[in-house]
C-alpha cells in the first residue's frame, strides 16, 4: 500500500466522526445539562450584594452568570495557553 493511500482513508476515518465524541466532550456535556438543571430548577428570587448594590433577582440568572463568566474566564485561559 502506498503511503498516499494510508493517509487519505486514515484521515477520512478521524474526520468521518471518530473525534466528534470523545470522553472529554461527552463529559464535558453532561455536566453543563447537569449544571442547567441545577441552575433552572433554582428559581426564586433571592437577595445578592456585588460591592455596595444590593440586588434582588432570581437565582437562576445569578447562578446562570455566575457560569457564564466561568466558561469565559476557563476559555480565556486555555486559549492563552495553546
Amino acid at each position: 500500500m502506498s503511503p498516499k493511500t494510508s493517509e487519505s482513508s486514515g484521515g477520512v476515518g478521524k474526520a468521518g466522526g471518530g473525534n466528534l465524541m470523545t470522553p472529554g466532550r461527552v463529559s464535558v456535556i453532561a455536566l453543563a445539562v447537569l449544571a442547567l438543571i441545577f441552575i433552572f430548577e433554582n428559581t426564586r428570587a433571592t437577595k445578592i450584594r456585588l460591592l455596595i448594590p444590593e440586588v434582588t433577582m432570581p437565582l437562576w440568572m445569578a447562578l446562570l452568570g455566575t457560569t457564564v463568566i466561568g466558561a469565559l474566564c476557563g476559555a480565556y485561559f486555555m486559549k492563552r495557553r495553546s
